[in-house]
């Protein structure tokens, strides 16, 4: 019942797949929820590497590919990263008083601050995913689109470590922060670079790279977390969905250079 009612909470967390609401939500439940983000959003990874397989396959551009590809994942989870990235950053921009910055981001707006967000780390997705999918590889190429997906979502473990506090005791906060142990959090970001690099390796891009990619995305969202600390006080939703969104750019923009 734990593993059921945790996948459960993952997945319809993460995503917009149907499935049934778990018998229980608690603290222990949502630890293991963000421990298995990666396999969770596994529906939408296998989306977009099916795109970018299709797209290689009949010819289209690699630009073409990459933001259909990208729009997978995007429209699987409704947006929902995205939005946090949006309110994050409004946040950020708006005001160094706390109590205000955390007002902005839950108006539901996004402002010129969050839009210039969305438009930057969303092209950063799509062009260095249009650069991955540019080599020679096929399926080995799409299966790395597929991992890195999957991997951008060990960010959730790191905004849940214990001694990450909320910035605000309702919504995400009172249930997610401060549940995942940093060991978890550590065997999830190991296991996520190990998967990286061994996709690299399959797709003859370099395992390092794929293993930088990884160490890279974590220090991006730690910076993510520290300014979010010293700006709100805390985490918020918002700011999971920010890290989920910088983490996935930062593995594409990595795997890209070469």
């Amino acid at each position: 019942m734990l593993v059921r009612d945790a996948w459960r909470l993952a997945v319809g967390t993460l995503t917009a797949m149907p499935v049934p609401p778990p018998e229980h939500v608690d603290r222990r439940r949502a630890a293991m929820a963000m421990a298995v983000a990666p396999l969770a959003v596994l529906p939408l990874a296998l989306g977009a590497a099916a795109i970018a397989l299709l797209g290689q396959l009949t010819g289209l551009p690699h630009l073409v590919t990459a933001l259909l590809a990208i729009g997978v994942v995007v429209a699987g989870n409704r947006a929902l990263h995205l939005d946090g990235l949006a309110d994050t950053v409004d946040g950020m921009a708006a005001s160094y008083d706390r109590e205000r910055s955390l007002a902005v981001m839950k108006t539901g707006t996004s402002g010129p601050a969050g839009v210039t967000a969305i438009v930057l780390v969303l092209g950063l997705q799509v062009a260095a995913l249009a650069s991955v999918l540019g080599g020679d590889g096929g399926v080995r190429l799409a299966l790395l689109a597929l991992v890195a997906v999957c991997a951008s979502r060990a960010a959730l473990s790191l905004c849940c470590v214990r001694g990450v506090r909320p910035a605000r005791q309702d919504g995400l906060g009172r249930t997610f922060t401060q549940t995942v142990s940093p060991l978890l959090a550590a065997v999830v970001w190991l296991a996520s670079g190990a998967a990286l690099a061994a996709a690299a390796w399959w797709a003859g891009i370099g395992w390092w790279r794929g293993a930088s990619a990884a160490v890279l995305a974590a220090l991006v969202v730690a910076l993510i977390l520290v300014r979010a600390v010293k700006r709100f006080g805390g985490v918020t939703g918002d700011v999971f969905g920010a890290a989920v969104e910088a983490a996935l750019a930062t593995i594409l923009v990595t795997l890209s250079t070469g």
